[in-house]
């Protein structure tokens, strides 16, 4: 096993050294492992949107693509508005009742916060 840390980008373990420099195989990253770079991270428990945005319960956001409703042969459209979101813990980030679907959830990675 390799002592060399993940990556701080994409949190994958395949890295590897070039000179001083680790890389990151999978998306291309090159930092040195020796300087700690003090970076902000997110808080866990903020649940953000496909674009950073932090998303709140009551919020309203726009599905970015086309999402097949497993189960059924319904497909929720990107650009479909969905209003009065619910955070809850999970995989699934967001509870909602969405027109002519009924109630979903949905991974807010698939959507992005709608502006006022």
């Amino acid at each position: 096993m390799s002592d060399l840390p993940s990556c701080p980008e994409c949190k994958e373990s395949y890295t590897y050294l070039e000179g001083i420099l680790c890389v990151c195989p999978s998306c291309g990253h090159e930092w040195n492992p020796s300087e700690t770079v003090a970076t902000e991270q997110p808080d866990d428990d903020l649940v953000r949107d496909a674009n950073g945005n932090v998303l709140n319960t009551g919020d309203s956001v726009i599905v970015i693509k086309d999402l097949k409703v497993k189960g059924s042969s319904a497909v929720v459209k990107g650009g479909t508005k969905v209003k009065n979101i619910r955070l809850v813990d999970g995989d699934h980030d967001i509870d909602c009742k969405i027109e002519g679907i009924g109630a979903m959830q949905l991974k807010s990675e698939f959507v992005r916060k709608a502006s006022t």
